[in-house]
């Protein structure tokens, strides 16, 4: 299986966290299309008086922030996800701890699958996949906040029907009659909007902190593999 390789902005980050307030990080500038692994960068450490387990360490923390991304709906967090590599095959029994934590972590049971050599635990839109790689395999963290999408989506539905009826009134001269609906409905859409978007920041930081727990904690183990 081939090795995973790190570019110049990845070793650059690896040798600061793995320094810190320590030794000198060394300069070493990298070919884009080579890259270097994760031996040759703790053989580079070893000559600054960097510990190897420093720098494995801190590559596995690049690992992981490296594969966040998030899904926006009008500017809001609406989705997280995290994809780690894990440059090794995780094994039968590894798997089901990992779904025990899972079960945990995110306070459900949900359901896990197999087809051949992937896997998979959901629990409504929140999915975690095993995924075969040339390396070995890959975590693919997922979840969407489809109660707040629907409430926003609701809300500004309601304020377009609010928006026609305004229109609607002028036109026909009923405008006036038309203004104790018309603020109520504007005040439901515009309810609905604030209680979807106030809990998503609150849900995607927690939903992010799990995922890179989880991630941090399976990449760990590599270590003692």
């Amino acid at each position: 299986m081939a090795e995973r390789r790190y570019n110049d902005k990845e070793i650059a980050a690896i040798f600061r966290a793995a320094a810190e307030e320590g030794p000198q990080s060394p300069q070493r500038e990298v070919a884009r299309d080579e890259g270097l692994t994760l031996a040759e960068l703790q053989a580079i450490g070893s000559e600054v008086g960097i510990p190897s387990d420093a720098v494995a360490q801190a590559a596995r923390a690049v690992d992981v922030r490296l594969g966040a991304a998030s899904r926006t709906f009008l500017g809001l967090p609406i989705g997280v996800a995290r994809t780690v590599n894990l440059n090794r095959r995780l094994t039968d029994e590894e798997w089901e701890r990992l779904v025990v934590q899972l079960r945990e972590v995110f306070n459900a049971r949900g359901r896990t699958r197999s087809e051949g050599s992937l896997r998979q635990w959901t629990n409504g839109n929140l999915q975690v996949l095993l995924e075969p790689t040339e390396t070995g395999h890959r975590l693919r963290f997922g979840t969407l906040h489809g109660g707040a999408r629907a409430s926003i989506g609701a809300g500004i539905a309601v304020l377009g029907i609010t928006a026609i009826v305004v229109i609607s009134g002028a036109v026909w001269g009923t405008l006036g009659e038309a203004i104790p609906g018309i603020a109520l409905m504007a005040a439901a859409g515009a309810g609905m909007i604030a209680s979807g978007a106030l809990r998503l920041p609150r849900w995607a930081r927690l939903r992010e902190a799990q995922m890179e727990a989880l991630a941090a904690r399976i990449t760990s183990s590599n270590k003692e593999t």
